[in-house]
This record gives C-alpha cells, sequence and structure tokens, in this order.
C-alpha cells in the first residue's frame, strides 16, 4: 500500500496544466446556447405557443396538453439540431442529488424503420421506477409507481447528447418524493403573502419573487492521492490523518493566487457553465489549503438550486478530465476550515424593487422595516426548524467548530439596523424612519477613491446574517440541495406574513389606520423577537450559554434535531407546502440517511484501522524489537544496553499502546453497531448512532494520528495530509 502512496504523490507531483480551449465569441455571444430559454423559445416556437409558455412560467397557471405537445415538437426540434439523441425528467429525489433516465429519441415507424419521436404527453409526465428511492414510508417496495412531472420555470438543458427536462417527482397517491415540489409551494406561498402584505404600501405589484444566490466552497485533491485513500473515495472525508505542520495558520492561501492546474479547471468550469446558461461570476482561493470557491449572479429560488446541483454534478466531471476530484464534504480535513455553501436570500417584487433595501422615503423605509421585522420574527419562530433543514451528519462536523455558524440560529443585523428597529420601537406613529444610504469615508491618500459603506457590517459568526439587501443564511453545507434550506425559510416568512396581514386588518376593521395598525403590530414582533438578534461573537461559549437562556434551541444532536420538522409549529408552517404526513416521512428519510452515513463510515475506519493500520504498525514495531536484541547482542552491559535502546523500547511500548487501543475501540464499535442496528425505529436507531457509534470515530482516529507520528515514513501506507493539501 506504501507503494500505491509514493506512486501517487509522482504522479501528483508530476502533473501538468490541462489546456482548456476558449470559446472564440465573448461569453454573451454563447451564453445559455445549451438551455431551452425565452431567446430560444422565440425561434422554434409559434407566437401563441411561445405566448401561452411565457405566461404558465410568469402566473404560475397550469399548462394546457395542446399547448405541451407543441413546446413539445420545438424542444425536440433543437435538441436534435445540438446534437441529443436522448432525453430525460431530471429531478431531485430525497438523495441531496439528482436522477435522470435517458430514453432515445425514437419511435417506430410503422415501416420497419424508426422516426424521432418527443410527445407533450412524454414532456409532461413519465413514470420512473420509485421503488429504489427513499420515502419514508410514503410507498411499499412492492409498489413501484411514482410520476415525474414538467417544471416549466425551470427551462431544459442539454447536457452532452441529452436533453434534460427539469421535473418534480411524487408518488402514485400525490405525496412529493422530491425537494423541488415543496420548494415551489413555498415559493409560490411566500410569493402570496408578500404580494398581500405589499399592498399595504403598494397596489400595483402582482407577484413577489425570491432570489437566491449561492456560494459554493470545495476542495480539489490530486485523483491517484484520492484512489489512495480508501476513507475518501468512501465517504467524502478523512476518517484518520495527523495535520500537517503547515496548514492554514499563515492565512497565506486565502485569495491568493490561483494555482495553475486549478485555474485551468475553474476556466473550463466557467466556459461550460456558461453554456448552460449558470451565470458563474466569482471565483477564488478559500482559506484552507486546495479549497475554492465559485459563486454566481443570483437568480430566482427555483432556478438557482437547479443551477447549483446541475454546477455540482459538472464539477465532478470537470474535475476528473483535469486529473482532480473535488470534495464537497462539509469536513474532509481535520484541523482546517470545511466547507460550506452560503445561501444568499432576498424578496423583490415584479415591479422591481428589493423588499430587502432600504427606501428614499417614509413609506419606502416604513416597507423596508416591515418584511426585516418579519422576517425576524419568522427564524425566532422557526429557529429550531431552519436549523434542522440545514442539519446532516456531514454538516455537523462543521457547524460549531469555529470556522462556521455555531449550531444555534440567530440573526445578525449589524448597528445601523438595530439601532434603527429600537427606535422604532420606541416611536410614535409620527416619527419618521430614515435609513442611511451608504457613507463615505475618505482615506486621505489622493490616489485611493473615497470607499463606500455599507449600512451593516458583516459578522462571519452569524448563521443568518443581514448583509444590506439580503439575508445571508451562512449555516448550509457544502453538498446539500439549497431547496431543504430554501423551502423552510420560505415557508417560514410565508406563515410570519399571513400572520401579520391577519393582525394588521383586525386592528384596521376596529377603526385604526393603516400606519397605526403596521407601527402597533411592528413594534409587538419587534419585542418578541428581540431574543433572536444576535451582532456578537457565535463561537464564544458566552453566547451558547446566553443562547439556552434567551430560549433559543442550542440541541446539537442531528437525529434529535430532526424532531423539530414534525413539532406543531412547524405542521402549521408547512401547511399547504408539506403535509404532516409528508413531514413524518421525510423525517424517516433523514434518520435513515444519517444512520447509513455513520455505519459507512465506522465499516470503513475498521477496516481499515484492521487492515492497513495495524498490520504497518505490528511490522514497524518488529524491526524495533529487531534492532533492540540486536543492541543487546553488542551492548552486553545491561547499563549501556538500556542507554542505547532507550528511546526504541519507548517506541515500542507507544505502539503498542496504541495498536491494542485502535483494536480495542475498533471491536467496540462494531458491537455497538450491532445493538443499535438490532432497533427497530429509525429516529432511535439514529440517536443509537450518534450517541453510541459516532464516538468511536474520533477515538479510533486519535490513536492511529498518533501512529502515524510513530511509523516510518516510507511504511506508512495512506497519502498525509502535506501530500492531499499542497500537492495540486
Amino acid at each position: 500500500m506504501s507503494k500505491l502512496r509514493f506512486k501517487a504523490v509522482a504522479a501528483a507531483a508530476n502533473r501538468k496544466p490541462v489546456e482548456v480551449e476558449k470559446p472564440k465569441e465573448k461569453t454573451s455571444a454563447y451564453f445559455g446556447n445549451k438551455v431551452f430559454n425565452r431567446k430560444t423559445m422565440i425561434q422554434y416556437l409559434s407566437k401563441a405557443t411561445f405566448k401561452a409558455i411565457t405566461k404558465v412560467i410568469d402566473k404560475g397557471e397550469v399548462i394546457d396538453r395542446a399547448i405541451a405537445e407543441h413546446v413539445a415538437a420545438g424542444m425536440r426540434m433543437w435538441a436534435l439540431e445540438n446534437g441529443a439523441t436522448h432525453y430525460t425528467h431530471w429531478f431531485h429525489p430525497l438523495t441531496d442529488g439528482t436522477a435522470e433516465k435517458h430514453d432515445a429519441f425514437v419511435e417506430h415507424d410503422g415501416n420497419g424503420g424508426m422516426i424521432e419521436e418527443f410527445s407533450g404527453k412524454i414532456l409532461a409526465q413519465q413514470e420512473p421506477d420509485a421503488s429504489s428511492f427513499p420515502s419514508g414510508g410514503l410507498r411499499n417496495t412492492f409498489e413501484a409507481r411514482g410520476y415525474s412531472a414538467w417544471d416549466p420555470s425551470s427551462p431544459a438543458f442539454i447536457i452532452g447528447d441529452t436533453l434534460c427536462i427539469p421535473t418534480i417527482f411524487i408518488s402514485y397517491t400525490g405525496e412529493s418524493l422530491d425537494y423541488k415540489t415543496p420548494l415551489l409551494k413555498s415559493i409560490s406561498a411566500v410569493s402570496k403573502a408578500a404580494m398581500d402584505v405589499c399592498h399595504y404600501f403598494d397596489p400595483q405589484v402582482s407577484k413577489i419573487y425570491s432570489f437566491l444566490g449561492w456560494e459554493q466552497e470545495y476542495f480539489l485533491v490530486d485523483e491517484d492521492l484520492y484512489a489512495a485513500r480508501p476513507d475518501l473515495a468512501l465517504t467524502g472525508r478523512t476518517l484518520m490523518s495527523h495535520e500537517s505542520a503547515k496548514n492554514q495558520q499563515l492565512e497565506d492561501h486565502y485569495f491568493g493566487s490561483i494555482p495553475q492546474r486549478v485555474l485551468k479547471f475553474m476556466e473550463d468550469l466557467e466556459y461550460q457553465s456558461y453554456e448552460l446558461g449558470i451565470p458563474v461570476k466569482t471565483r477564488h482561493n478559500e482559506v484552507a489549503p486546495n479549497q475554492f470557491e465559485l459563486a454566481p449572479i443570483y437568480e430566482e429560488c427555483n432556478l438557482a438550486v437547479d443551477q447549483n446541483l446541475l454546477i455540482m454534478s459538472l464539477m465532478e466531471k470537470i474535475a476528473r478530465s483535469h486529473s482532480f476530484r473535488v470534495l464537497l464534504h462539509e469536513k474532509p480535513f481535520k484541523g482546517i476550515n470545511g466547507s460550506g455553501k452560503h445561501n444568499n436570500w432576498s424578496l423583490g417584487t415584479d415591479t422591481g424593487v428589493n423588499l430587502l433595501s432600504p427606501g428614499k422615503d417614509t413609506e419606502e423605509n416604513l416597507q423596508f422595516i416591515t418584511f426585516i421585522v418579519n422576517i425576524l420574527a419568522a427564524v425566532h419562530k422557526n429557529n429550531a426548524l431552519l436549523k434542522a433543514s440545514i442539519s446532516s451528519a456531514t454538516n455537523a462536523h462543521r457547524l460549531g467548530a469555529n470556522e462556521a455558524p455555531p449550531a444555534i440560529i440567530s440573526v445578525f443585523l449589524g448597528t445601523q439596523v438595530s439601532d434603527i428597529l429600537d427606535k422604532f420601537e420606541s416611536s410614535s406613529v409620527k416619527d419618521a424612519i430614515v435609513v442611511d444610504d451608504k457613507k463615505g469615508v475618505s482615506l486621505g491618500v489622493g490616489q485611493i477613491p473615497e470607499i463606500l459603506l455599507d449600512n451593516t457590517d458583516r459578522n462571519r459568526t452569524s448563521p443568518f446574517a443581514f448583509t444590506g439587501n439580503r439575508f445571508e443564511f451562512r449555516a448550509v453545507g457544502s453538498s446539500a440541495n439549497c431547496a431543504s434550506a430554501m423551502t423552510a425559510l420560505n415557508a417560514s416568512v410565508a406563515e410570519q406574513l399571513r400572520t401579520f396581514k391577519i393582525e394588521v386588518d383586525a386592528l384596521i376593521n376596529k377603526g385604526k389606520s393603516k400606519e397605526e395598525a403596521l407601527y402597533e403590530i411592528l413594534k409587538k414582533y419587534i419585542k418578541e423577537s428581540r431574543v433572536i438578534r444576535f451582532n456578537g461573537n457565535g463561537y464564544s461559549d458566552e453566547w451558547k450559554v446566553e443562547a439556552k437562556k434567551r430560549g433559543l434551541d442550542c440541541e446539537t444532536s442531528v437525529p434529535v434535531i430532526y424532531d423539530s420538522y414534525t413539532s406543531k409549529q412547524s405542521i402549521k408552517t408547512f401547511s399547504g407546502i408539506l403535509s404532516e404526513v409528508e413531514l413524518h416521512a421525510r423525517n424517516e428519510v433523514k434518520w435513515e440517511t444519517y444512520v447509513k452515513k455513520i455505519q459507512i463510515e465506522s465499516r470503513v475506519l475498521g477496516d481499515l484501522a484492521l487492515n492497513h493500520i495495524i498490520p504497518v504498525a505490528i511490522t514497524y514495531q518488529s524491526i524495533l524489537l529487531e534492532n533492540v536484541a540486536n543492541l543487546q547482542k553488542i551492548f552486553t552491559d545491561p547499563v549501556k544496553f538500556q542507554e542505547m535502546a532507550e528511546e526504541q523500547i519507548r517506541l515500542i511500548e507507544k505502539i503498542s499502546i496504541h495498536v491494542n487501543a485502535v483494536n480495542a475501540k475498533v471491536h467496540g464499535m462494531i458491537d455497538a453497531r450491532k445493538k443499535a442496528n438490532n432497533i427497530e425505529s429509525e429516529r432511535e436507531k439514529a440517536i443509537e448512532y450518534h450517541d453510541a457509534v459516532a464516538p468511536f470515530l474520533d477515538e479510533i482516529r486519535y490513536h492511529i494520528d498518533k501512529l502515524e507520528l510513530i511509523v516510518d515514513n516510507n511504511m506508512w501506507p495512506l497519502p498525509k495530509y502535506r501530500e492531499l493539501l499542497f500537492l495540486r
């Protein structure tokens, strides 16, 4: 195995950047040329069909089957002209990934030949086998039927030779088996609720959009080094390895010069992303060595979620063509930063107003405060649910590790917005609230222009921070489907806005003016939600104590955190989006997934410990024993022998201590796993895996990492951190 390690190191050290052919046209000329977007639809659809389908997309109306036939004909023509030979319904099952089944554009022509065919019926609906996808008990194994149905609001696209059609995925009895269905319902719910509130300020508003801009963090590792690490290949993270002497402590990687080999990968990814209509804008080195980030311009929430899933798939494919493997796990390496996926979320009107941007007059500022306060109230009421929406076995390694937000949901507003709410709470209805525009700061250096300061600072320790014109949900994990967090957030805000509207209208019906009613309810919400506001250091132990005093959810056990999905508040929040039955089913899936992730990690670690690490450690120990025996032959004086062999004997003892500990703990972990596997309840099994099995992973790792420092480097079988992180 050590030979494999050194071959991998040599291969990685000698890699050259892969040249990427740069498109001849400027980006705007080829952007979206593999997407059946409006620009393409105008060319391939009749005016009547184009008008009808854009109305379906913009107004959320049900598509007519006759229109679907016309769209399918145009889509087929475009796809065939662009080299597509197959099509697939592309959906998001409850696996955090995507699913697809490819069918060819062929049917019998009735004369012994074949004809390219693609009907409106096939476009609108298909019946993939649902038996092997997680359902949480919504369907029995022998009941295989599930339906995928076209989502016209997310345009079809071509990958390779396949036309991919974004779809929802539901069971035979209508329950959602995916992430997209509840996401679309939550987007509709928050649009309706926010529009009703907007009518207090602008009756012309007819639709509210929820926007998402994600920031995808990831690691790149050479493919040969990756192949020599079974734990990386099977679990996505290193289950052992001592920290490198140099990691991120010099802070020299963040925003540093991008390594040439990595830059070529990024260029390749950008070109292909642009063809698929993904507006990638930012690329840079992240904090940890071999960690990077990419971020697009924000999009409508549903489209942004699809694009993130698509780009994660693209990253994995393109990385391999550059002899890399991309790591999307939240914590692939111990001792350095993990990876997140910040979700920048906002609401905007069809009249072009960002509801989270301060206005120019009292009326607009009152609207701004209305939405800020209602979002605060929504996060306060649903802080446990929002935490559950981003919790997983993998993200648990990152949250609260002094590199990412803590496992406590709070809101950072910044000094100015906090002061505004404090003033509002103590003001009268006649007082005008003025939100300062950006303030200029002169640095006193002639060549450098005046710097504009935003009306909020940034707090990297906050899981949910207001950053000037949006909220940044920073706790989302790098491997996650953004739909989980966005569905919970949209649903929470929608439910809160509905409650707000009812309470305000009740006061208006009692004779109060609109302004008086708004002020009274907003003041109440500011007071009630004050406990969710925190502008301090979320990493501190003092905050954990304070958060508990405030009554915020401080649970850290992932299986127990999932209970929040089926609380009375969550059932109310998800009304019309996910039924109570669906919520319970999703929890079953989450518990089962948690168990499987920890189970796989424990099996992989046990195998590596017993079959890779212990044999190597014993082999090295045998060399030391032979050395001691030879020294005893040479140095017959016991005192002299003790002096000459003291270090070797000390190492022999240490190796025995660590080997015995690894062996005992691996077998203890196996016993704990067997006990947990006999538990019938998925919830109780997940809790047992969290409490009794998972702790062994760190305990076993501790002793293996100590052995790594002792055993001869030439014998150690697995690539070390200095090789994984600094060979690029």
